[in-house]
């Protein structure tokens, strides 16, 4: 039994339709000013539709946002935050267009019946794609607010200005009006033709400007709820039935023992067996009351033996890129390189785990969903009850991270399906097991590279395959004549894997970075020439040259040929149109082979930054998480056996891990804002891997880097 399959990936689902109409909207949200389009509700409904993928917004602008009769402006957004900021900066974002002050603006998010349809929060979208969106609607409510005022005050529009809620004429200051006062409790449907357009960074005086996050003592005080601290008179408690592996299937149950227990009730709807008590720990000791025969299949796979298999089943391979002729680049070639770059299962790991409150009331439903996508989980919800969307009403409170594992949300439909069964609201919070259990690991993964240098340490041809990780990451930016990039199978599995395989902070990107800069390192060790020197001749990309340039100036970097024994390493990337580079100097102690790192420079150009405060704890976040998957995390497992259980024996860094970090945000007011919150991570693996090499003269090819790992190495080369 696997809850996957009664469990449509988000990828998959169709458009989620508005879940309000006009009147609905405007008596939901109560007195103040609503800037709306005077289009037709099935239009209103299609420019909702046209935000798949992220995209395109609503038209409406009163989805955005509202500006109350007190003053204050309530900002509404289809995002979740999961810890990346998104309350603080998608505020200032707002409070910059209307003018007014950024303490004045809340933010309401991840709500179905309050907010924009949105695809969910993923891939560092939020500001490049839904910023624009808003920023444009502040733009024309204050264009609006200008052209009430101008009426009321009997000046003209050109004379106005807009202050912290307050516009007034120029040089007569005493002539003004409050955006409380124009609004009056009523809504007002204009529009303005042109539309204004969003300011530029000359006239910024929110925007850019750094900002502690405003969710901060929430979540330091324990006063921050998420899915698992709501609470609802008469709710249940469940815990669910769970096979021993992947592909095992129930050949019989016994729950009798279970129901002896006060409280308890069992339900069972086709394959899905719950025990539901007043109590988790009620939950929890009728659970271990139920029997189950399960036909488990052989396993065919293991830890050790899924690279094998992975190439093996790999798919023809898709060309991502292509230039020049790869024979007549090897021809050209003084030194040739051949190398096989592994990656290791790794679980998402976050601190909460998958948890869903659902109350069923006649025939509307509302779910607390810990979810990075509520939309596409109204829909989801929807389809298993078989009620309208827009009976289904799904709320995502703050959630404890997500980095991909938590775009689907089998544990809502769980909830949902239960709580009709019962008759009472019903809560689904998975244990560590279930989460490992039923995660999506960020897929284990194969990359071969062929490459080559002329004797002046020019990259000649580049020769590129990467095998179940995924193309995001895997066309290079080095200037390099003769290239191939192919790219055989993506990072979801399709059917590879002895389990589900998923979107993991960055996906593809890790995998194709570490296995990218530690390719360009072995031939600038074999050409003789430092690490950075080799890049910067092999680069044309002026921002990247700018962003590795702008980490060597902070890093203090000196040139050397690797190996030097100094334990310094770099890596270059880009993801989410940001342009990354990380300097990293470690220390290894032989005898045990753990990798100590000590400091990790890196400097980051994002575009114009909304927030330089967000930026740096995204950044030092990226860092510390990417440490894991470069020095401890692994999923084992036996077949569709998951090995582990628990945080104990799954190696996530400790504070004890942590280097010094210094992050420089590199200037580029010239560019949009760009994604923040996985740039950082991608060039861990292999900042780290090289910083090894230069260390002690061994490359690990295989993530983590474990102790056990770096240990062979040693000997090997002893």
């Amino acid at each position: 039994m696997d809850i996957r399959d009664e469990y449509v990936p988000v990828e998959t689902f169709p458009n989620a339709p508005l879940a309000f109409d006009r009147r609905g909207f405007l008596k939901g949200v109560g007195g103040g000013i609503a800037i709306l389009f005077t289009i037709g509700d099935a239009a209103l409904v299609e420019a909702q539709q046209r935000g798949r993928g992220g995209r395109g917004y609503p038209e409406d602008f009163n989805a955005y946002l509202r500006i109350g009769t007190d003053g204050r402006v309530t900002c509404f957004t289809g995002k979740v935050e999961l810890g990346q900021g998104i309350m603080t900066s998608l505020a200032q974002m707002l409070a910059e267009e209307l003018d007014v002050a950024f303490e004045s603006v809340e933010v309401v998010a991840g709500d179905t019946a309050r907010c924009p349809w949105d695809m969910g929060t993923f891939g560092s979208m939020t500001t490049r794609f839904f910023g624009p969106a808003l920023r444009a609607a502040g733009a024309e409510a204050r264009g609006v607010l200008l052209e009430l005022a101008a009426e009321r005050l009997g000046a003209p529009k050109e004379q106005l200005v807009a202050s912290n809620g307050v516009v007034s004429v120029r040089d007569q200051a005493q002539k003004k009006a409050t955006y409380a006062e124009l609004a009056q409790g009523q809504a007002i449907e204009r529009h303005l033709d042109p539309k204004p357009a969003p300011k530029t960074p000359a006239a910024f005086k929110v925007i850019g400007k750094p900002r502690l996050r405003r969710d901060a003592r929430e979540k330091v005080t324990g006063k921050a709820q998420y899915a698992g601290d709501i609470r609802l008179e008469g709710m249940l408690y469940a815990r669910l039935l769970r096979p021993p592996a992947h592909g095992a299937k129930m050949k019989s149950v016994e729950t009798g023992e279970a129901e002896k227990l006060d409280g308890v009730r069992v339900v069972r709807e086709g394959e899905m067996v719950a025990v539901l008590h007043p109590t988790p720990d009620g939950a929890e000791r009728a659970l271990a009351r139920v029997k189950a025969d399960w036909d488990v299949p052989d396993a065919q796979v293991n830890t050790e033996t899924i690279f094998d298999h992975l190439l093996k089943v790999a798919p023809e391979g898709n060309i991502a890129a292509r230039g020049g002729d790869v024979a007549e680049g090897a021809r050209l070639a003084a030194a040739t390189f051949e190398e096989t770059y592994l990656n290791a299962y790794v679980a998402h790991a976050a601190i909460e785990t998958h948890t869903a409150l659902a109350s069923i009331e006649g025939e509307k439903a509302t779910v607390w969903a810990s979810t990075q996508a509520p939309f596409p989980v109204q829909n989801e919800v929807a389809r298993a009850l078989g009620f309208r969307p827009e009976n289904v009403r799904v709320i995502t409170p703050f959630v404890g991270g997500g980095f991909g594992g938590k775009t689907s949300a089998p544990q809502a439909v769980e909830a949902a399906r239960l709580a009709r069964l019962a008759g009472k609201p019903v809560q689904v919070a998975w244990t560590r097991a279930e989460e490992f259990f039923y995660d999506t690991f960020r897929p284990a993964s194969v990359v071969k590279i062929r490459s080559g240098i002329d004797g002046a340490g020019a990259i000649t041809f580049w020769d590129y395959a990467v095998y179940f990780a995924g193309g995001r990451g895997a066309e290079h930016f080095y200037n390099i004549p003769h290239h191939r990039t192919a790219v055989h199978g993506e990072w979801r599995g399709g059917g590879a894997h002895p389990f589900g395989t998923g979107a993991w902070r960055a996906p593809s990107n890790n995998s194709n970075t570490h296995a990218r800069e530690s390719q360009i390192d072995a031939m600038a060790a074999k050409a003789g020439m430092d690490p950075i020197e080799f890049r910067l001749k092999n680069l044309k990309d002026e921002r990247m040259i700018r962003v590795l340039k702008a980490a060597a100036d902070r890093f203090g970097w000196r040139p050397a040929k690797a190996p030097s024994g100094r334990g310094f390493g770099v890596a270059c990337g880009t993801d989410s149109g940001t342009y990354v580079a990380a300097i990293a100097h470690v220390e290894i102690d032989e005898p045990t082979g753990q990798v100590h790192v000590r400091r990790v420079v890196c400097a980051q150009e994002m575009g114009i930054v909304i927030n330089p405060e967000g930026a740096t704890i995204q950044m030092e976040g990226c860092i510390t998480m990417g440490l894991g998957y470069t020095l401890g995390e692994e999923v084992r497992f036996e077949g569709g056996r998951i090995l582990e259980a628990d945080l104990s024996g799954y190696r996530l860094p400790r504070f004890g891990w942590l280097p010094r970090i210094e992050t420089v945000l590199v200037p580029a007011d010239d560019v949009t804002p760009q994604g923040g919150g996985e740039p950082a991570i991608i060039v861990m693996g292999a900042v780290v891997a090289n910083a090894i090499h230069d260390a002690k003269g061994i490359r690990l090819r295989r993530l983590p880097m474990t102790p056990e790992r770096v240990k062979a190495a040693l000997a090997a080369k002893a």
